[in-house]
């Protein structure tokens, strides 16, 4: 699923126009990204919290010259960590069916 997707299925569930699902998607990734940038938390109640932290400085190869060894700086990066709820949803939708009726083997004799 990609953004117009979703924006789509939020405005058919909530009766909303496309455009306004599209407004609910923005807003929504635009209230997640500022409080990342400053480092808040988003906590998100059974589904999950966002979070950002910093990647400290380390060294790296250059992909063009592999024999060269390049600085890579600190940067701010996103964290997701999933709820119990959604974990559990998860969880339910792998699960293989329940077989409901096992047929006994058939006896040698019946062949």
């Amino acid at each position: 699923m990609n953004k117009a997707d979703l924006a789509g299925r939020i405005a058919e569930r909530l009766g909303l126009t496309k455009k306004q699902g599209e407004d609910v998607v923005e807003v929504f990734q635009l209230l997640i990204t500022e409080s990342l940038a400053r480092q808040d938390e988003v906590t998100i109640a059974g589904f999950g919290t966002f979070s950002s932290r910093i990647r400290s400085a380390r060294m790296g190869v250059n992909p063009q010259k592999p024999s060269e060894r390049i600085r890579i700086p600190e940067v701010l990066v996103p964290k997701f960590k999933a709820g119990k709820a959604l974990k559990d949803a998860l969880k339910a939708a792998q699960r293989p069916p329940v077989q409901t009726h096992v047929s006994a083997p058939t006896p040698p004799s019946a062949l």
